[in-house]
């Protein structure tokens, strides 16, 4: 058995699948690099066949990825798998994820198969993507759900037929650290070819242990890939969270005794992009990547860190990307100190003219903000890609009234297609005269479900990050904006909700 463990990233594909969460092209393209700096092994890019968007994500990222190995998932059906080839035919190191489900529930309700059907089918799958590319993983969907026996079958015999990775999935989340590490186990010592596959989990949070359950399935069952996402993403509760098993095994390497490629150092850089891509704060006592993980506010805990920081401390702040240093850049700053501070940030542009538009706006907020922090930097390329995506909807600009016991009223202008036009309307406050003003000339008809606030530094001269969800006719969408006037981040974020529903990008919801 291999004393390294395989981080399995799939943020861009299992965790794009929380409401709202769909990203661009460009945007996905920025998180597979910074994955790539972080020395991810596997980066499950997207579901090729789920729509021609997901399948040139996948391509693309299959092009510009060379140090990770590129994954598409696809259901186990010719047409899935072949499509997902031809995605990942440019990647240096490619793979194929084929999924089926085999729990009496999902078999009966959702595929309508029997037992006999699910075996062939997963047989005859395997065998058609193993003659595509020799790396192929089989993953049985709610496979914690399902009969050991009827487990036991479909597995074996996908491992004869080629998969060279078997993932075991706590689908809904149902698992119990202790019961989930053991049924691995059994899996592995009942299947005579067991040993010819690395074993994998791939554990949700609906009970708030997919943390804890993957490192089981690691420790007790002999596991060595766990799939996870950055800042836990995902639907529902959420993914197992890529840096908390990280820094477990690395911290207790005395116990796990294993091994990973992964760079620590990069971790935070990757959360921030994460969540200010998707819309997604990050709670301020999230283990490792939260504003508050390495606060200490008790005055004994605080005694203790300055006497020595182990007192305290399991790990370093350091270590996992945090600086004291957050203040990279200032109105003097010239164009190739923001173009390093790009790629410092992981931040690759498409070409210089790009990097001058973005440069045209960072020097804009300068003018605005007297300190510009990282935080700055990666809104301001997210904003940035998405005006240079010509979407329909654009922000121009806003002036609103707001006096004590007197009604807000604003007035906004904005571009639909390219031309000009104003709005105008009172409302509750600066906030909502502001939106209702974009609504008296678009009338999307869209429900608003979330409206969040979040400073991207801690200081009142901050920006202002916010996150608008709506929903109509069954779609959700996130949208993002950030402006050192919150009003005007509202505004932006509203809008930039309002082309993520115009685009209809078409997703097929997949579950793994």
């Amino acid at each position: 058995m291999t004393d390294k463990l395989i981080i399995f990233d799939t943020t861009l594909r299992d965790g794009e699948q929380s409401p709202g969460a769909s990203m661009t092209k460009d945007e996905k393209l920025r998180i597979a690099r910074q994955l790539e700096r972080l020395k991810v092994d596997v980066i499950e890019a997207g579901f090729a066949a789920s729509s021609n968007g997901d399948f040139e994500c996948v391509k693309a990222i299959a092009e510009a990825i060379k140090d990770s190995t590129i994954c598409s998932l696809a259901r186990a059906n010719d047409r899935d798998i072949s499509r997902a080839a031809e995605a990942l035919r440019p990647a240096k190191s490619g793979r194929l994820h084929l999924f089926l489900a085999t729990s009496p529930l999902h078999m009966e309700k959702k595929l309508r198969m029997t037992p006999d059907q699910v075996f062939d089918q997963a047989k005859l799958a395997t065998r058609f993507a193993r003659n595509l590319m020799d790396n192929i993983e089989f993953s049985p969907e709610d496979g914690y759900r399902s009969d050991p026996d009827f487990l036991c079958r479909v597995l074996e015999a996908v491992i004869a037929e080629g998969a060279t990775t078997i993932n075991v999935p706590d689908t809904v989340g149902y698992a119990i650290p202790e019961l989930y590490g053991h049924f691995i186990k059994n899996l592995r010592e009942r299947i005579p070819n067991s040993d010819k596959a690395i074993w994998s989990v791939h554990c949700h949070n609906d009970l708030g242990m997919a943390v804890a359950n993957s490192l089981a399935g690691v420790k007790i069952g002999g596991a060595r890939q766990v799939e996870c996402t950055i800042n836990g993403l995902g639907e529902r509760a959420g993914n197992c969270s890529l840096e908390e098993v990280v820094m477990a095994v690395k911290t207790r390497r005395d116990y796990f005794g294993l091994d990973m490629n992964i760079d620590p150092q990069h971790i935070v850089a990757a959360s921030r992009m994460v969540s200010q891509t998707t819309g997604f704060v990050v709670q301020p006592n999230k283990a490792v990547v939260g504003a508050n993980a390495f606060a200490h506010a008790s005055g004994i805990h605080q005694d203790g860190v300055l006497k020595a920081r182990d007192t305290y401390e399991i790990m370093r702040a350091e270590d996992v990307g945090w600086s004291n240093n957050k203040i990279v850049l200032g109105k003097l700053s010239g164009r190739n100190a923001f173009k390093q501070r790009l790629q410092d940030l992981g931040v690759q542009m498409e070409s210089e003219g790009d990097i001058n538009a973005a440069f045209t706006r960072f020097k804009e907020l300068a003018d605005r903000k007297s300190e510009i922090f990282d935080e700055d930097i990666l809104a301001l390329v997210s904003e940035e890609s998405v005006t240079h995506d010509k979407e329909q909807y654009g922000f121009v600009s806003l002036s609103q009234h707001s006096e004590t016991g007197e009604r807000p009223e604003a007035t906004i202008v904005i571009t639909v297609d390219g031309k000009e036009f104003k709005g105008q309307s009172d409302g509750n406050g600066p906030v909502d005269a502001s939106l209702k003003a974009i609504e008296s000339h678009v009338k999307s008809g869209a429900e608003m479900v979330l409206y969040s606030v979040n400073a991207i530094s801690g200081s009142t001269e901050s920006q202002g990050e916010v996150t608008v969800r709506l929903q109509n006719s069954g779609r959700v969408v996130n949208g993002v904006g950030a402006d050192p006037d919150i009003v005007v981040a509202s505004a932006k974020a509203y809008l930039s909700a309002l082309n993520k529903l115009h685009s209809k990008a078409d997703r097929v919801a997949a579950q793994g």
